[in-house]
């Protein structure tokens, strides 16, 4: 199990270094099929994959990818209050075929994959972009990284003892304190590409330190999403990791907190 989670890790990163640093089109596409996977065993989590209100949380997501590539970006509003309300209107004219944790469960699934996700292609596409992607995968998993070790070494004060046993408050400080680290050497390395940023090592160690934070409460959201449903894994997709939702839950939530740390640290 150890040596296929670690081939499979591998891959990942190769794959990551490959598309992100690459970009564009493709990073687009990629990002784009990713979420219509993760909301897919989203849904399946849920139990209304199979449903019609799944057609409209993959139509909406579709739009939202189509909306964002064709930089209409003031119709994004728009598209997610006619993604409610043709939801509403199916709840409402086929009542009672939907109850109203299934109606808000696809909403609520598009806002969390397809369009939290997207910031991993928005952040790409910003100035200095090439440079602040990175920062979503340090905060990410170089938190899981090093909230794993300090809490093995001095995790004495649990974070969620019902939802994830394991973790613990010296963990997430340490995650959050290792993460920024991380932040900081790769400005002092890569810091003098960057143009908008007059205190580039500092203004990527917050930027790390934040998203690593916000990153923790994604981990925990998934899995509370798991256990309210008794599952063990979102899927089977990854060997070794699980599915989409298993490996890119804390990222779903760092992609979005990168954005907009950098942006108001510019």
């Amino acid at each position: 199990m150890f040596t296929t989670r670690l081939i499979s890790g591998i891959v990942l990163v190769v794959l990551a270094v490959l598309v992100v640093g690459k970009g564009g089109g493709i990073l687009f596409a990629v990002t784009g099929i990713i979420s219509l996977i993760g909301l897919f065993e989203l849904y399946r989590a849920l139990g209304i994959h199979r449903r019609s209100i799944a057609a409209v949380g993959y139509l909406t997501a579709v739009s939202y990818y189509g909306i964002l590539w064709w930089e209409g970006e003031k119709y994004l509003n728009l598209m997610i209050i006619a993604s409610l309300m043709v939801l509403m209107a199916l709840y409402v004219f086929t009542f009672p075929k939907y109850k109203t944790e299934e109606i808000t469960g696809a909403f609520f699934g598009v806002c969390y994959v397809p369009v939290m996700l997207s910031f991993l292609y928005q952040t790409r596409e910003m100035s200095d972009g090439a440079y602040l992607v990175w920062l979503i995968f340090l905060s990410s998993w170089g938190c899981d990284t090093c909230a794993y070790c300090v809490g093995m070494l001095i995790g004495k004060h649990k974070m969620a003892p019902r939802l994830s046993p394991k973790k613990s408050i010296e963990g997430a400080v340490g995650g959050a304190a290792g993460a920024a680290l991380l932040g900081f050497l790769y400005a002092s390395v890569v810091g003098g590409g960057m143009d908008e940023f007059s205190d580039p090592r500092m203004a990527c160690a917050l930027g790390c330190a934040i998203g690593a934070l916000i990153s923790q409460v994604g981990d925990l959201a998934a899995s509370a999403i798991k256990r309210n449903h008794n599952i063990k894994d979102y899927g089977h997709l990854i060997p070794g990791h699980g599915g989409i939702l298993d490996r890119f839950d804390s990222m779903i939530f760092t992609a979005p907190a990168i954005y907009f740390a950098m942006t108001f640290l510019q």
